[in-house]
């Protein structure tokens, strides 16, 4: 195993087993449920925005590793950012996880460079973007 397949499998289980932002907030504007039902994932999202910028993100799931850990990267990556960048940048995310070209993880995607492997496994890119459609409602 690389060096850097071994880094990127330390950050998935690093969110797994210790997601950031974990948890319902208190009082949000907002919440959405998500599933994936091929696999069994479950996800609620909450976040709270002012001024158009996401103030407070966090989430609840139950699920696989990478559907646990792209929810907790993408709530530490979205926080302080408006709607519309956290759309942009999860279609530059998905585009990528979805394309049969062979090109390098955007260093803007931060530890969701661990996440590339999925682009090997089709089936798995639900589990690694469920969260993020959760939130944004595709």
């Amino acid at each position: 195993m690389s060096d850097l397949t071994q880094l990127y499998q330390e950050i998935i289980l690093g969110h797994n087993k210790q997601p950031r932002n974990y948890g319902a907030l208190g009082d949000p504007c907002s919440k959405a449920d998500g599933n994936n039902p091929l696999c069994g994932d479950e996800v609620t999202v909450y976040w709270n925005i002012l001024d158009d910028k996401i103030t407070q993100l966090s989430f609840e799931a139950q699920g696989c590793a990478i559907s646990r850990a792209s929810a907790s990267m993408m709530t530490e990556l979205l926080k302080g950012r408006s709607l519309e960048e956290a759309r942009s940048l999860f279609a530059r995310i998905d585009s990528y996880l979805t394309s049969h070209a062979v090109a390098e993880m955007p260093e803007e995607f931060g530890e969701l460079v661990a996440l590339a492997g999925v682009r090997k496994f089709p089936s798995r890119i639900k589990c690694a973007t469920l969260a993020w459609q959760t939130f944004l409602g595709k």
